[in-house]
């Protein structure tokens, strides 16, 4: 067999003009959404091939291909990411299969550069898609949408195994997405949906998330946390929303005011902040080895408080140190993210609300049941209630307002050749 060319004479590979070497595209129905700061690809768990109907190799390269994973470039050119942590993300609905539930939500993390789809926590951001996007999907009775009003919507996030409440605006039967509500970290106004996290202290995941056990996992409101090569450093750590590691920003040099390019233009910072997510994670109980934490990105979570003090946000918007609490910095999936995970802010709302955790410290101490921080983008309320009960804290619920809207519908294309992973 012999190369053939081009119109302009240029020699071609046989792999070009052979197309039967390779199997065809398949297109699978999907929805493209924003919710909170982050973007996702939605599928219908029915509407997968069979044989990603269930956890597994088919179904992880069928994410990795969508989103355009692991791309050694880094900007996933060839597929719906778009080179960050906020927008690398996937979520399946499906029917609930748990009484007084009307959805069921499991999220992937899938990472950019690497072979794998991180299934070890939720994604607060998209909590607040996933109510729209289920009645979008005809996966919630009519009979339960108002034409005028709001549609409580009960969700179990699968990755964690906790409720989620979204109580989702209507307008004329149909899902309200256009409004004024706005969210710093995204740029057009939309219609707030508020977001429940009931019982958000992380007592035991299932689908094979290690969770690390209790609220504070250590039993211990505040650790010392021994890291080599960084040095000893107090650490709240706590699982509430998402496995979350808190260190004082002054304790490693830092403000608590610093924007994305500070730290993710400073590979040295960056493999520091890994090595201190690697003990933490050990610490917490989420990982057996050290080298555990490499295949486990999406948690936990590093954050940077400190008290509340004056900056400019990444859209030049002046933030005072009345406006806020205390400030917050967070990494998601090893970068500093550029607003706030969903997640990470419930374990903000949660330390917070439990005295003598250093979230309750850089935001003055003392009893509260809200906090507005400050993050990269600009500000964020969040509340949590918590109560002291035989010598444990126990906060029975998170509350936060996000926003959703849906970007794109139709169906995504992957070639079929990842039907025959392993």
């Amino acid at each position: 067999m012999h190369d053939s060319t081009d119109s302009n004479g240029t020699s071609l590979p046989d792999s070009t003009r052979d197309p039967q070497r390779f199997a065809p595209q398949i297109r699978i129905p999907a929805t493209y959404l924003r919710g909170g700061t982050s973007k996702g690809v939605f599928f219908r768990l029915d509407d997968l091939p069979e044989a990603a109907q269930q956890p597994g190799p088919v179904r992880d390269a069928i994410l990795l291909r969508t989103l355009g994973s692991p791309d050694p470039y880094g900007k996933q050119i060839d597929g719906m990411g778009n080179a960050s942590s906020s927008t690398s993300k996937a979520v399946i609905l499906s029917p609930s299969s748990r009484p007084d539930h009307d959805v069921d939500y499991l999220f992937g993390q899938v990472s950019i550069d690497q072979p794998f789809v991180d299934w070890s926590g939720n994604c607060g951001n998209l909590s607040a898609a996933v109510g729209p996007c289920a009645i979008h999907m005809g996966l919630i009775d009519p009979a339960r949408i108002p034409h005028q009003g709001t549609a409580t919507i009960r969700i179990w996030q699968a990755n964690i195994g906790k409720t989620i409440v979204a109580h989702v605006p209507i307008t004329d039967g149909q899902v309200q997405e256009t409004g004024g509500f706005t969210l710093d970290g995204v740029t057009f106004p939309a219609a707030e949906v508020a977001l429940e996290f009931l019982d958000p202290a992380d007592e035991g995941a299932n689908d094979g998330a290690d969770s690390g056990g209790a609220m504070f996992p250590t039993g211990h409101l505040v650790d010392s946390l021994e890291v080599p090569g960084v040095g000893r450093l107090a650490a709240t750590l706590i699982n509430a929303g998402i496995p979350t590691i808190f260190l004082n920003a002054a304790d490693l040099g830092y403000t608590g005011c610093e924007l994305q390019d500070t730290i993710n233009n400073d590979p040295a910072a960056l493999a520091r902040f890994e090595t201190i997510r690697a003990h933490g994670a050990l610490r917490m109980g989420l990982i057996q080895n050290l080298e555990d934490a490499a295949t486990r990105q999406h948690t936990p979570k590093i954050a940077l408080v400190a008290p509340a003090q004056s900056y400019t946000a990444s859209s030049g918007k002046a933030i005072a140190a009345s406006d806020v609490d205390l400030v917050v910095r967070a990494l998601s999936m090893g970068k500093l993210h550029h607003a706030m995970m969903g997640t990470a802010a419930v374990a903000i709302a949660t330390a917070a609300a439990v005295p003598g955790t250093l979230v309750n410290q850089a935001a003055g101490g003392g009893a509260r049941n809200a906090v507005r921080f400050g993050h990269p983008s600009g500000t964020l309320r969040v509340g949590a209630e918590a109560q002291h009960t035989n010598g444990s804290w126990q906060v029975t619920k998170a509350l936060m307002s996000r926003s959703a809207r849906i970007l794109m519908e139709g169906w995504v294309r992957v070639p079929g050749d990842v039907l025959n992973a392993r």
